[in-house]
């Protein structure tokens, strides 16, 4: 098993930057793919960005350019880097991983709301 626990979020107005962190415990040795997915109300859950273990990056079209996914693989921890937001990045934000077996893991969502 793999406990996710996030940190950053709020509310920020749009042209702004927020930075998300998340921090992995447990199982983590098998760690692969660590990132982010988010979903707006009424809306299903997207994927936002994600990195695997080596180095490989995805990003959601939406956020390329102004989105950056980064990992410490020492700490466990993945962080999203959010500038130049816009008010449709309003969504709660949720750290995602998986590891070799493929198992998937979510963390609780943090809100993340931008403002005009």
């Amino acid at each position: 098993q793999v406990q996710l626990v996030e940190f950053g979020g709020g509310m920020v107005q749009a042209g702004g930057s927020l930075r998300l962190s998340c921090r992995a415990s447990g199982s983590v040795f098998s760690i692969n793919v660590m990132g982010w997915y988010r979903q707006a109300p009424g809306q299903q859950r997207e994927l936002v960005a994600t990195l695997s273990r080596g180095g490989d990056t995805n990003y959601a079209d939406s956020v390329k350019g102004r989105f950056t996914v980064s990992r410490d693989n020492a700490a466990n921890t993945v962080n999203l880097q959010m500038n130049s937001l816009k008010l449709e990045d309003t969504a709660v934000y949720y750290c995602y991983v998986n590891n070799l077996r493929r198992h998937e893991y979510w963390g609780q969502g943090t809100q993340v709301t931008v403002s005009s």
